[in-house]
């Protein structure tokens, strides 16, 4: 139980209420201001206590507290820009599908609504505050379902390529990164502050004096940094042209940089090496759901086809059954009569915007009506399996999620970046980003943390 709590947690960014755990603290302060939000002392001491928990056995590749706890708050503020975000854009989560979600918590661990709440509460953790924190999660999700809308495409010949190079047994490179981030438009001082802060950290692995995980933790502005700058499994082609080369003729163990790029300056370690072949999809995901579309070809008419999508909502969130509203009420010819069943499917069959939304549910649970170019729709996914990858159109799938998912990654960082750039944060707590330093002998890079977030090492 714990182990699935800690996970969505961190999904979230360590997002919660303010109201809950005062009674540790008997007057909360302020610890930042976040455009017209605040997130509270109490908010910020609970998520450090989380992360602390993960890493139970792993202390020594925490940073000093001051540190950690500024890389918490940055978590913290962008699902506040997240959500406010999504608010805006008028992505909303129902009482009910908070139910949903609290239920396929309960069931993933084996047990009782009424038993997860005795195991929250064991956790010193408020049921209130437990439900608010996947409210937040799923809104966070569904502004990343509506941002990929039109963006994230994946061609046929980027999957053609992908299997070619898995076909021709090419290599695959595990790579981690650390970031020094420089905002945009950065002056002459800003750049030459975060070259001497990567040249410290690299200095200081240089010397042996700490591992490169441990130091991603500790000063990466990446938001991977707490998970030691992990950036997965790469082929060939996935990674960029700057280093691509040096990284195939590195060994495993090996450091590249620093390199400057449009986020500021990275450092990449090769973590190991292995054949495209292994790393080739053994299983790949497919799943069951319904469907109802409300067709809408003109724009003209797309508030009224919203409107209709939104009353047909409202009537299965009231109970109506999702298989008789579908036959009574969907404009898709072909599941009409089947109550929307759309039988077992790869994620990406229907499209990437469809595949997003049935991916992001749980089975049981019913998404809120979004809009693909064929109109609005409405889906309940019914279930999930794993199906070998020995066919064509599995594998194809399977290489084209993965590249979806990866792209999504890289764009998405660079939207928070965006975000939090445009954002008003006033930080009031101890975690205020420390004046510039130069970390020598023994590197303590405290250069000013810009106020955009970092992308994705992926940068072309």
């Amino acid at each position: 139980m714990k182990k699935i709590l800690l996970s969505a947690f961190a999904a979230v960014a360590f997002a919660g209420t303010p109201a809950y755990a005062q009674n540790t603290q008997p007057i909360d302060k302020i610890a930042a201001v976040v455009d017209e939000d605040v997130i509270l002392q109490s908010e910020l001491d609970r998520a450090m206590r989380n992360v602390l928990a993960q890493y139970a056995n792993r202390q020594d590749q925490l940073p000093p507290r001051d540190v950690l706890e500024k890389q918490v708050l940055e978590r913290l503020i962008l699902v506040r820009l997240q959500v406010a975000r999504a608010e805006r854009s008028g992505i909303r989560v129902t009482d009910e599908e908070v139910d949903q979600a609290v239920s396929g918590v309960a069931s993933q661990n084996g047990i009782s609504v009424d038993q997860l709440r005795q195991q929250l509460a064991s956790e010193g953790i408020s049921f209130p505050d437990f439900r608010a924190t996947l409210r937040d999660e799923m809104v966070t999700q569904r502004l990343r379902q509506s941002f990929a809308q039109g963006r994230i495409n994946v061609s046929e010949a980027e999957v053609n390529a992908a299997l070619a190079t898995q076909a021709n047994a090419g290599a695959q490179y595990h790579l981690a990164h650390i970031l020094v981030a420089v905002p945009d438009g950065a002056t002459a001082e800003q750049i030459a502050t975060g070259q001497k802060k990567i040249d410290g950290i690299k200095d200081l692995l240089d010397r042996g004096e700490m591992d490169f995980a441990a130091a991603a933790v500790r000063y990466s502005d990446s938001p991977n940094a707490l998970e030691g700058g992990d950036l997965g499994w790469r082929s060939q082609d996935e990674i960029p042209t700057a280093f691509a080369e040096q990284i195939r003729t590195m060994q495993a163990g090996g450091l590249v940089g620093p390199l400057r790029g449009p986020s500021g300056f990275q450092l990449i370690k090769l973590v190991e090496v292995r054949d495209a072949a292994q790393g080739a999809p053994g299983t790949v995901t497919q799943y069951q759901a319904r469907h109802i579309l409300v067709a809408n070809q003109d724009p003209a008419n797309d508030a009224q086809a919203k409107a209709r999508i939104d009353t047909l909502r409202a009537r299965i969130a009231g109970g109506a059954d999702f298989a008789t509203v579908a036959q009574e009420n969907s404009d898709d010819a072909n599941t009409k009569e089947k109550g929307g069943d759309l039988g077992w499917f790869a994620q990406d069959a229907f499209g990437a915007e469809f595949g997003e939304q049935v991916a992001s549910l749980g089975d049981g649970q019913v998404s809120a009506p979004f809009k693909t170019s064929a109109g609005w729709h409405i889906v309940q996914r019914v279930a999930t399996r794993q199906t070998t990858a020995n066919t064509d159109d599995t594998r194809r799938a399977q290489v084209r999620e993965t590249i979806g998912r990866r792209k999504l990654e890289d764009e998405y960082n660079r939207y928070l970046r965006e975000m939090r750039g445009e954002a008003y944060v006033d930080i009031r707590t101890g975690a205020a980003p420390a004046q510039p330093a130069q970390p020598a002998p023994a590197p303590a890079p405290a250069a000013e943390r810009p106020k955009s977030l970092p992308g994705s090492a992926s940068e072309r």
